[in-house]
């Protein structure tokens, strides 16, 4: 397993993002709220973080909802996963959905989604005027053929 040093402000009073376990690829991130926001079913909003990074080149985050908040509440994360380049510098912000039923409440503090550290690939892309057939060919959306 590789580790890599980030640099990190935190303007909240929550603990700064860690993982929960060893084996954890995600840490968590926590909503940095004035007051509790009160998020509607099918409401979405952009909810602040207090936190700003600075990746190195070659690097990105990946915002993604957690597991718990998604089956026990409803919420998710739009933009999913969302990424952040390493050369943004503000403040990192989680789009959150309500798709239960009822209203539900974020606070300060709660744990909203999850953030995965990963190395970018920079793809050189070619123009060509045709590609290499494959058994698959053009079939997307469940046309593997396999059941």
């Amino acid at each position: 397993m590789q580790k890599i040093s980030i640099n990190i402000i935190n303007t909240s009073s929550n603990e700064l993002p860690a993982y929960a376990t060893e084996g954890s690829a995600g840490m968590d991130v926590r909503a940095n709220l004035e007051q509790s926001l009160n998020l509607q079913p099918l409401e979405r909003l952009l909810v602040p973080t207090g936190l700003f990074i600075e990746l190195p080149p070659g690097y990105e985050a990946q915002i993604r909802p957690r597991s718990g908040l998604a089956v026990k509440q409803g919420i998710t994360c739009l933009n999913t996963p969302g990424t952040i380049d390493s050369d943004y510098r503000g403040e990192i912000k989680v789009i959150l959905i309500n798709l239960s039923n009822e209203l539900q409440l974020v606070q300060h503090g709660d744990r909203i989604a999850q953030m995965v550290i990963a190395p970018v690939t920079r793809a050189n892309l070619v123009l060509v005027q045709e590609l290499n057939t494959t058994q698959r060919g053009t079939g997307g959306f469940g046309h593997t053929g396999k059941q």
